[in-house]
């Protein structure tokens, strides 16, 4: 039984510290792609935030709006662009790995039914 407590807590802690690295991609790509210096505090503050508040709604665990059609749709869309980002900033490999961490501790947590 301990066995299988440590690993949904496991898998739940790693959903959660992937959800805060997409935000820190986010805030690097910012950085990295805004001319000014205006524009890379804006894109590095605004990006993360505008993920944080759309995952809240939609994709958290205890989000009140949409259906789990959305929830999916969300966390697709936030993870993928997250890897695209990585890509983007010239770590392919990295955002490879990103995205299929992800997808492989998705899976395992909505088989396994694992919910905190």
């Amino acid at each position: 039984m301990a066995v299988l407590n440590l690993w949904k807590w496991s898998n739940l802690l790693l959903a959660f510290l992937v959800e805060l690295v997409a935000l820190g991609i986010f805030a690097w790509w910012g950085w990295d792609t805004g001319g000014t210096t205006l524009a890379r505090w804006l894109l590095a503050i605004g990006l993360p935030a505008v993920t944080a508040v759309v995952w809240g709604l939609f994709a958290a665990p205890t989000a009140t709006r949409g259906t789990p059609a959305v929830r999916w749709v969300v966390k697709v869309l936030v993870f993928g662009l997250a890897g695209a980002a990585l890509w983007s900033l010239g770590h392919p490999l990295l955002g490879v790995v990103f995205v299929v961490v992800v997808a492989a501790n998705l899976t395992i947590i909505q088989t396994q039914k694992l919910q905190p």
